[in-house]
């Protein structure tokens, strides 16, 4: 037999498959235009929630330190850690960058360097797709509980290292064929906050029926865009796998190639000179411990603290933990124009302590107003001012969510969408800024660790139809 009669037999037994689904982008797009599905109507979601907040007991009461069960602060380090060395540690953490108005600063930071799941299961009824979205407390909630992920869980809960119950449809995520996987990647928790931090997004599409349970709903992609428009509904982890969803491109032209944007983006990545180094707790720089908290000298920023929490819902029904509590309500924004009627969003390429690779790209916005009422003129945060006072007219999208519950207290932030003008956010933006489609971004979220969590709330937004451009 000659070598290409041998490869023509070897063809023949290999199967292969289509590089991309082209269909998936129009199911998604589907879903996203679809607002009555197989679940509860949209506007009985809220007295759904209500119902299952009802229906088991949650309560988060501040407690001092010493009543912490469990966790304790280490005698050489001061560093808060519990006492199996798992789920996370709060440490020290000193960052020196090579540009911006502060060069050095030291903070706490949570290090939890196992990676979690995060996973929507979809399945198609009646044509659509739809989500199954889970109410579920978390205890840094300002209303505990939320619309999640089917599955929201840290290595540590679901291998049961709390020794509580099992995590409800997580089979569909660790064991192969159990679905089709629709997008898989790692993307980042805060930066601000957690040190090195990743989680799998995840969209699996079950295919065989799925066991019911009562703190679940399958709701479409559109449903859950109504509810993005309302204030803390969806939880972060759910925003940012839903940015994840493909969807089908929509403009085949923007003012920078795909090729510039990522040249830009490595060139960003490769002129900052960061230094994150892990330090104790104990005596960091600018930061003062009472029995009660952690917090900066100035009042600003953020607070170490301790709650006990009753969850009836929940794995394990009772524990105690620190969160982190921050100082005011965020401000996180895009600003956007369009440039030949093609809509472009102005990213900003953010240099945070605990990224894994020196930046990731945000939004044109992302402070605290509160951490910077003392600072005036230049210094001021670069469009902030604009967000601030924008026109209620140039407003396309405001709403007020929470970050992440499991280890943040009542940490929330405004975010909007704001139409810009020439002299608000320029054509050739300052250097850290550019300009892109929502397309050339919701593309890079196939890849690790390109757009921070903010930036994913965001474009989630737009992926289930909660704003048009």
């Amino acid at each position: 037999m000659t070598r290409h009669a041998t490869a023509d037999v070897a063809s023949a037994a290999t199967r292969l498959r289509p590089r991309r689904d082209p269909a998936l982008g129009e199911r998604i797009a589907g879903s996203a235009a679809t607002t009555v599905g197989t679940g509860p109507p949209t506007e009985e979601v809220a007295a759904w929630l209500a119902e299952r907040r009802e229906a088991h007991r949650f309560q988060v009461d501040r407690i001092p330190f010493a009543r912490l069960e469990g966790w304790s602060f280490e005698g050489t380090t001061g560093n808060i850690r519990h006492r199996t060395g798992r789920f996370f540690t709060v440490e020290g953490l000193r960052v020196n960058v090579s540009e911006g108005p502060v060069r050095e600063w030291h903070q706490p930071i949570i290090r939890q360097p196992e990676v979690g799941i995060l996973g929507i299961l979809v399945k198609e009824f009646d044509g659509v797709l739809h989500c199954l979205m889970q109410a579920k407390m978390e205890p840094g909630n300002p209303n505990l509980l939320q619309l999640s992920p089917t599955v929201q869980a840290t290595r540590s809960n679901y291998t049961k290292a709390h020794r509580g119950a099992d995590v409800k449809y997580v089979e569909y995520f660790t064991e192969p064929g159990r679905g089709r996987v629709l997008s898989d990647s790692l993307q980042s928790e805060h930066g601000s906050w957690f040190f090195r931090k990743s989680n799998r997004n995840m969209l699996v599409e079950a295919f065989d029926e799925v066991p019911y349970d009562d703190d679940f709903c399958w709701l479409t992609l559109g449903q859950i865009g109504e509810l993005l428009r309302q204030d803390n509904i969806v939880n972060m982890d759910a925003r940012t796998v839903l940015a994840c969803a493909s969807s089908p491109a929509t403009d085949t032209h923007a003012l920078h190639s795909d090729t510039d944007l990522l040249s830009w983006f490595t060139s960003e990545r490769a002129r900052h000179d960061v230094s994150a180094e892990r330090v104790p707790l104990a005596g960091l720089t600018g930061w003062v411990r009472d029995e009660h908290s952690i917090g900066h000298e100035a009042g600003r920023y953020f607070n170490v603290v301790a709650v006990a929490v009753q969850a009836g819902s929940r794995e394990v029904s009772g524990w105690t933990q620190p969160l982190i509590e921050p100082c005011g309500t965020g401000v996180t924004a895009f600003l956007f124009r369009r440039f030949g009627g093609v809509p472009h969003l102005l990213v900003h390429s953010r240099v945070e302590g605990g990224f894994l690779d020196t930046v990731e790209l945000g939004p044109t916005v992302q402070y605290t107003p509160g951490n910077y009422a003392h600072v005036t003129g230049a210094a001021r945060p670069p469009f902030l001012d604009t967000v601030l006072g924008a026109d209620r007219s140039a407003v396309r999208y405001e709403a007020l969510h929470s970050e992440e519950g499991g280890r943040f207290l009542n940490a929330q932030s405004r975010y909007l969408f704001v139409e810009a003008d020439e002299r608000e956010a320029p054509l050739d933006p300052p250097a850290g800024y550019r300009w892109a489609t929502p397309d050339q971004l919701t593309g890079l979220l196939r890849h690790n660790h390109y757009l921070n969590v903010q930036a994913r709330t965001l474009l989630s937004c737009l992926t289930t139809g909660a704003v048009w451009l």
